[in-house]
């Protein structure tokens, strides 16, 4: 039980993960095979697949942008959006989703530890840019002019995650700590959980079942992020969840 007197003006913070933007219709990270979009993680999702064959990765991602841009947020966004909309306290989401549909869901504290598909990073300046169109080898830095440098200004493996001390620094401040539609398999967001409780936070899983982490947290509800969120959060908002 969160109890009332125990969330209401507590910092929340929220990790979100594929699961609720698959509800929207854009695939999950890995598929059957361990496979994404039919292609090996280290074709096309690495430092190294884009020097060895910068057409393809460019191709993938373009694929996955316009993908983006044909989809619209679900009732599990909605949810977390009212939350931070009517909390008394500090709501701040961390993502490991690339996509923008928090954004456009209405999320305004958010932090994208993966990055983001719809911006572009110059190798060559560091210029980071908004990006909703494809990305190629004719491609113009905005900022330095320089053609064929920029790439999705996207976290790959091997590469470090976005806001670490940011988000460690939330987490052990936070009174509740809710993880929705994430595997709990990837680190360093799946020692997120274990930071907050170790600092005394309570602990909530949302997932289409419990993951292998669920022993930590203190409550796993089970179901699509877009059903089940809405309750939760009126319930928090209600301090009787």
């Amino acid at each position: 039980r969160l109890g009332g007197s125990r969330v209401s003006g507590v910092k929340i913070v929220v990790l979100t993960g594929a699961g609720i933007s698959a509800e929207s219709g854009l695939a999950t990270f890995r598929g059957a095979g361990g496979l994404w979009e039919g292609h090996r993680v280290e074709e096309v999702a690495t430092p190294e697949a884009f020097a060895r064959n910068p057409g393809l990765v460019h191709r993938f991602y373009n694929e996955r942008r316009r993908r983006l841009l044909e989809v619209e947020p679900n009732e599990g966004h909605r949810a977390l959006v009212q939350l931070e909309a009517e909390h008394g306290g500090e709501v701040v989401t961390v993502t490991q989703n690339i996509d923008d549909l928090h954004e456009r869901a209405g999320s305004r504290h958010l932090m994208h530890m993966h990055g983001e598909l719809l911006k572009s990073r110059c190798v060559a300046c560091d210029e980071t840019a908004e990006c909703p169109e494809d990305l190629g080898l004719d491609s113009i830095c905005p900022r330095c002019e320089a053609i064929g440098t920029l790439r999705p200004h996207i976290v790959w493996f091997g590469e470090m995650p976005f806001f670490l001390e940011a988000i460690e620094h939330h987490l052990q401040s936070a009174g509740l700590f809710l993880a929705v539609g994430t595997s709990g398999r990837v680190y360093p967001a799946a020692g997120f959980v274990q930071i907050a409780k170790n600092f005394g936070a309570r602990t909530v899983e949302v997932n289409l079942e419990t993951t292998g982490a669920g022993e930590i947290f203190d409550e796993s509800r089970e179901g699509p992020a877009g059903e089940v969120l809405p309750s939760l959060v009126q319930a928090i908002l209600r301090g009787d969840a």
